[in-house]
């Protein structure tokens, strides 16, 4: 097995700001990169097809990592070497990488790069039509698992003031490594190894790293940046950072506009995920809030920079001397990757035609329910509803029409320009528009889709029915079985409580 790419063997010295604490945090940071977090990070390398076949159980479905964000056919799969050493192999088509000569300088390019915040790239295989990105493998989930998926505990803010810090360092020292340019931050990118500390993936960092598509279609999340000129630029890196700090505050999706809204309007207190019960520094708050409405601005010459984002999260760490995993509530060093969940028996025909992947029947119960639930969703004053209401619920009803007979294109353009107009949120449109979508076998629209129900109807089961198949459709197992567990809960707390389940 041969090595065409020279590597970095030693970390790159960070620029060191702020007391002697946060310098020798950093030390410890540097430290942390030069042995790999433990066991050492390996030399950058050229794998052969077969050592990763091997590694993967012949890339067998059972490996997929289902937390790891990316979509298909771009799947990351975990394997193990001769060596016993954990791996994370992310598998492209040839059409993402045509030119095998440009893959091997691009994976060459970020396999320089080493540092304690990263998930670091260690290798790379270029056979034939295969492209394999191999990485350190991180054993403790991802940033959605933890915030949004979670079953004992929520993350405590001291740890999301954390994450926010590290994945701020990691940026940090991309940029001052020339790798300023990182693809699609969001939640998924944040992983935690075997000491519970956040890091951040290093696929990110490939350009191309989506087949070309380095955003979501939902405009909501994406960078201004990115949509005026299709590139991802720093500015636009700056704005994703501020989405994830939205929901590291918020614990839940929130799409910026209507955060800046809260924050203009300060609201602020509405942006802060209720789970944490109040458990939290006002002042503290104030500051990731703002440095969130900062990061979020349209305007690039109104962003910080990357050092201003260390600069300004490195005074909030509090609770240094507890390891993150404690704060996480997991063991430290897990030795084998967690097992899948088995979701329990779900409760209702809804939970049961999503757990056989039933859509005919996930249609014809929808079609059923009709918009019973979005009763209390909206509240229209007079004039709004005479000015706007006649053509927005016109074109739900062709929506409706459309839905009914099955001409799913249809009714993802009627839902579409109903969703669009903005005047009118219904949990209901975004569940039906989900599942046209399913039925078009466009899987990550159809999660997106069933997430913003969930943003509309916070604990709606439906919404986390609808995302569990979705997730389900892109191979995400694990968080499939979580959220089909998650939404049969909710449906026994209604159940309990005597309210709807649908």
């Amino acid at each position: 097995m041969g090595c065409r790419c020279s590597c970095l063997t030693e970390t790159h010295p960070e620029k060191l700001q702020g007391p002697q604490e946060q310098q020798q945090s950093r030390a410890a940071t540097e430290n942390k990169a030069a042995e790999g977090g433990g066991g050492g990070v390996p030399v950058f390398a050229e794998f052969s097809l077969t050592d990763l076949k091997a590694a993967t159980n012949g890339f067998s479905s059972e490996n997929i990592v289902s937390e790891s964000g990316e979509r298909a056919p771009n799947l990351v799969y975990r394997g193990r070497l001769q060596d016993r050493r954990w791996i994370a192999v992310k598998k492209f088509t040839k059409s993402a990488w045509p030119d095998p000569k440009q893959f091997a300088e691009e994976a060459g390019g970020v396999g320089k790069l080493r540092h304690g915040r990263l998930a670091n790239l260690v290798g790379y295989c270029c056979e034939g039509d295969e492209r394999l990105l191999v990485a350190e493998y991180m054993p403790n989930d991802t940033l959605t698992k933890h915030l949004f998926h979670w079953e004992n505990q929520t993350i405590e803010w001291a740890m999301r003031l954390r994450v926010a810090f590290y994945i701020a360092e990691a940026l940090d020292y991309c940029s001052s490594e020339g790798r300023p340019l990182y693809h699609d931050l969001n939640a998924y990118r944040v992983l935690f190894d075997e000491d519970g500390d956040p890091r951040l993936s290093c696929f990110g960092l490939m350009r191309n790293s989506w087949d070309g598509k380095s955003y979501s279609t939902n405009l909501a999340y994406t960078p201004p940046e990115y949509l005026k000129n299709g590139r991802v630029t720093p500015e636009s890196v700056i704005f994703s950072f501020g989405t994830v700090l939205l929901d590291l505050l918020s614990g839940k999706h929130i799409p910026p506009s209507h955060a800046l809204d809260l924050i203009r309007d300060k609201n602020i207190l509405l942006l802060l995920d209720s789970h944490l019960e109040g458990k939290f520094s006002t002042e503290e708050a104030t500051a990731l809030v703002d440095l969130a409405s900062r990061c979020l601005q349209y305007e690039p010459r109104e962003q910080p920079n990357t050092e201003d984002l260390v600069a300004t999260l490195a005074p909030l760490q509090t609770k240094q001397d507890v390891p993150s995993h404690v704060m996480l509530g997991i063991q430290k060093h897990e030795e084998a990757p967690p097992t899948p969940v088995t979701p329990p028996r779900p409760l209702s025909p809804m939970g049961e035609a999503c757990s056989r992947m039933d859509l005919t029947a996930i249609h014809q119960i929808l079609v059923m329910t009709h918009y019973r639930d979005d009763e209390g969703v909206n509240e229209l004053s007079f004039q709004e509803w005479t000015q706007q209401m006649r053509d927005l619920l016109e074109a739900r009803k062709r929506g409706d029409f459309a839905f009914r007979d099955k001409d799913f294109k249809t009714a993802i353009d009627c839902y579409s320009q109903f969703i669009n107009v903005g005047a009118m949120i219904s949990p209901t449109v975004y569940a039906r528009r989900s599942l046209c979508h399913l039925m078009s076998d466009q899987a990550d629209d159809a999660l997106r889709d069933a997430m913003q129900a969930q943003v509309a109807y916070s604990d709606w089961p439906t919404a986390f029915y609808m995302q569990a198949v979705a997730l389900a459709k892109l191979n995400m197992h694990d968080d499939a079985a979580d959220m089909l567990k998650e939404a049969a809960a909710l449906e026994e707390k209604r159940q309990k409580g005597g309210g709807r389940v649908s």
